[in-house]
């Protein structure tokens, strides 16, 4: 059991994806320009030294919130027991009440260092939440499943329910919560056609436990790649404003995995986040 409670972020609070190069920048910020930090465990479990050090020192500042990259929770391999055991572990070391993976497959006897989509039906619906299950009980605490990019349209027949469907029904059935993240649904909206207004709407308010925004790239052929290596996108400001607007304030994390610019700049978009939060909240329902 973790040594106190585990904390979960202000509903309002902003955070930001901590990453390794930040580390200085992220021990020496007096003020904090974020309320939480949200690190993968799959990079941090049996990690030691000055890092893990560093690690512990942050999240006893701010809360400290997880987000798994290798469950592959919609994958037919048997869960890793003992990675789940290990991420527990860690989790409760670090006294995290959040804790997210995806809603996609990543491994087929190997890690395909993908995140791979689901079809949408029933069959799947009963497959995934199945072990969204398993691992909640192997974790002891509610996971938040996060809805995933897409780069390709699934031949006809082969997803019967929409998107906004089939996540809804994996959340009844599996009994968890939601990470909503807005590019991803911009990223949709560009590359498959889904209706990024209406799928944000929705989605079940109770269910949401924290919003993700990111910048993604844009290759020659137009297709839009969820890379988390630029700034947030214009249009993707503008439906984390919906997202506000439809369901209210939820913990909004800024996630930047490559190009990393300096922290002075990254807090420039948390406060923008806090700025598009306030506006939206404030205007009438």
């Amino acid at each position: 059991m973790p040594a106190s409670e585990p904390r979960l972020p202000a509903r309002a609070a902003v955070g930001l994806g901590l990453r390794r190069a930040l580390l200085p920048e992220l021990l020496a910020a007096d003020p904090a320009p974020f309320d939480f930090l949200e690190c993968a465990p799959d990079n941090w479990v049996g990690i030691g030294g000055l890092a893990a050090e560093q690690l512990r020192t942050l999240s006893r500042r701010v809360p400290l919130t997880c987000h798994g990259l290798s469950l592959s929770l919609g994958g037919v391999a048997p869960l890793d027991r003992e990675f789940l055991a290990a991420t527990r572990r860690f989790l409760d070391a670090h006294e995290v009440a959040l804790y997210s993976e995806h809603l996609s497959w990543c491994d087929d006897g190997a890690q395909l260092y993908e995140l791979l989509p689901l079809p949408h039906s029933e069959e799947a619906v009963r497959h995934v939440a199945a072990r969204i299950r398993q691992a909640q009980d192997a974790l002891g605490r509610r996971i938040a499943i996060e809805n995933v990019s897409r780069y390709a349209t699934p031949p006809a027949g082969a997803s019967p329910m929409s998107e906004a469907d089939f996540v809804r029904a994996v959340l009844a059935e599996a009994d968890c919560d939601l990470l909503l993240d807005v590019n991803n649904v911009q990223v949709n909206a560009l590359n498959v056609g889904v209706d990024a207004r209406a799928f944000i709407a929705a989605m079940p308010s109770a269910r949401i436990a924290c919003l993700h925004v990111a910048g993604h790239d844009t290759h020659e052929s137009g297709l839009r790649i969820d890379t988390h290596g630029r700034p947030v996108d214009e249009a993707v400001w503008a439906l984390l404003a919906h997202a506000y607007a439809c369901h209210g304030p939820r913990p909004t994390l800024l996630e930047r995995d490559s190009q990393l610019p300096p922290l002075a700049v990254l807090a420039d978009e948390l406060a923008r986040i806090r700025a598009v939060r306030d506006a939206a909240t404030a205007m009438p329902a």
